[in-house]
């Protein structure tokens, strides 16, 4: 399946989201206020 997705250019659409952003990402989720798959930066994560 990802060999025929690289092959005809198809790709998921996603919206990158900032860590500390993820209580707000999951509260649209639950309001159906969601185009794309979110995507955490994991770079933006507090250590």
């Amino acid at each position: 399946m990802l060999d025929f997705c690289a092959a005809h250019g198809i790709a998921a659409d996603i919206e990158v989201i900032r860590a500390d952003e993820i209580e707000g990402a999951y509260e649209r989720m639950l309001k159906g206020d969601v185009e794309y798959r979110f995507v955490m930066d994991i770079a933006t994560m507090a250590t």
